[in-house]
């Protein structure tokens, strides 16, 4: 063998030039493969509570008094982020202007996260694909309209900008002659954006008590947390069936938006109906007739995630805060700012029990049958959320009333289901026990506040994912049938 020449067997000389190139090919590869979109969203919205928590510690000029400690400081921008509105400091008093700016930033921030990336994953995994990723969809294939992601975060941003300026402006010339120049303003954007992203973070220390018999702003607040709890896909079937009404053309909406709208509409009637004669001799008796059923009114929207308030629920009847719980469960309507068990769901439910007690095999409404997997994911949806609120409550009464109830707080009980529920759907609405929690009570809320935020969604979308990549190792045991009922 010559001289310096290589062995016959030897491997060919390593090209250094090429291993960083398909090591970073496969780490991209993978990586796409694990940032699956329940990844992405909850990871999102964990970094910027991250973020939020640091500001709130390390930013100088954000309070008027004492700086929150690293607990508060979570427990802060968790609410802001999940648009919650839960709060350990009164938001007017502890913040300065600079403080109660960054509050509004993260809560801006969480809104547009939760209402693209919400709205994204529901086309991504919902939009018209091939058979195989039909059968892996969370919503069905003819749910959503098939929107490129471009257009769909122009949309967001487009009607959310819009709707808040429009808000801000309407609620800055009602309150000018309240305020001056400078505080009308800080005060109305303050509130529209608070209002479209359904946070209930208030720059009032009473929130809006103030303005019980103030039926213009009340009506504008209402109006912008019905707006953001209806979804963006709603409000862009909206928008092209009102021009196709114009252009005198046909236009259908999709069976998800009819769902989205009835269901709204009957959830607050149905609760206004409710809150009206149950306060009317109590927390509304100051008031005249009008204002008593507006204020029912907007109780009944308000419990729909929002959580501004008009009246003390402490001093509430304990009908009222249970029908305010059951509408705070509920929430708002997928890829929108809201929270909660979400409007469609609750309409599948509905009409699966209606399909079945007529003897009915298909779930059907408005000449269209929902396919047999949605139905199925929504039972699942409700089971889960189900069992994570009465885990909450019962985490929460453990932490805060321990084995037994001091003296005088045998009434306890609902003040702290209240607390969890409001926090696990994101509403921001209490009975006054948010300030007193203790330390395990404080954490388990911020848990709540996260998992209700991104937990029902991601569980549900990655059930799915996983579901595609498991279907060709599924199989099943014999039939044996269980008695019910």
């Amino acid at each position: 063998m010559p001289s310096g020449a290589a062995p016959p067997n030897a491997r060919p000389p390593l090209r250094l030039g090429r291993i960083p190139w398909r090591l970073r090919t496969h780490w991209r590869s993978s990586l796409r493969r694990r940032l699956t979109p329940p990844r992405l969203l909850a990871g999102s919205f964990l970094v910027l509570i991250a973020l939020g928590t640091m500001g709130l510690r390390w930013l100088p000029g954000l309070y008027t008094g004492a700086r929150l400690s690293w607990l508060d400081a979570l427990f802060t921008a968790t609410s802001a982020v999940c648009v919650t509105g839960l709060i350990v400091v009164d938001t007017a008093t502890a913040f300065t202007p600079l403080g109660q700016a960054f509050v509004l930033l993260l809560i801006q921030l969480g809104g547009l996260g939760m209402l693209t990336l919400t709205t994204a994953l529901i086309l991504v995994l919902g939009r018209r694909l091939s058979l195989a990723q039909q059968d892996a969809s969370v919503v069905g294939p003819d749910v959503t309209p098939d929107i490129d992601f471009r257009s769909l975060l122009r949309g967001v941003l487009r009607y959310t900008l819009v709707l808040e300026a429009i808000g801000a402006g309407l609620l800055f010339l009602l309150w000018l002659p309240r305020f001056d120049v400078p505080q009308a303003a800080a005060h109305a954007v303050f509130h529209a954006v608070s209002a479209f992203c359904n946070a209930g973070f208030s720059t009032f220390s009473d929130s809006l008590t103030g303005f019980r018999t103030a039926p213009v702003t009340l009506t504008v607040v209402m109006a912008l947390i019905t707006l953001g709890g209806v979804g963006f896909l709603t409000l862009e079937e909206l928008r092209l069936a009102l021009r196709a009404r114009r252009h005198r053309r046909p236009f259908r909406l999709t069976l998800h938006s009819r769902l989205v709208l009835v269901t709204s509409v009957f959830l607050v009637v149905g609760g206004a109906a409710l809150f009206v004669p149950l306060e009317w001799s109590n927390s509304f008796q100051d008031l005249p007739a009008w204002a008593r059923v507006l204020n029912g009114v907007f109780m009944s929207v308000t419990a729909r995630t929002a959580g501004f308030n008009t009246i003390d629920y402490n001093a509430a009847d304990d009908s009222s805060n249970f029908v305010t719980m059951l509408l705070m469960s509920v929430g708002g309507s997928p890829g929108s700012t809201a929270g909660g068990l979400k409007t469609t769901t609750l309409a599948l439910l509905i009409l699966l029990a209606w399909s079945r007690l007529r003897g009915h095999g298909v779930t059907s409404w408005a000449g269209r049958t929902v396919p047999e997997r949605t139905v199925d994911r929504a039972v699942g949806l409700f089971v889960v959320g189900f069992a994570a609120v009465l885990f909450g409550i019962f985490l929460m009464v453990l932490f805060e009333l321990g084995t037994s109830a001091p003296v005088g707080r045998g009434d306890a009980f609902l003040d702290y289901a209240f607390e969890a529920v409001s926090a696990f759907n994101t509403v921001g609405l209490s009975m006054g026990e948010t300030a007193s929690l203790t330390v395990p009570g404080k954490v388990l809320v911020t848990l709540l506040m996260y998992m209700g935020r991104v937990g029902p969604l991601t569980v549900v979308a990655a059930f799915a994912i996983q579901r595609r990549s498991d279907r060709a190792h599924e199989f099943r045991f014999a039939y044996e049938d269980v008695v019910v009922g």
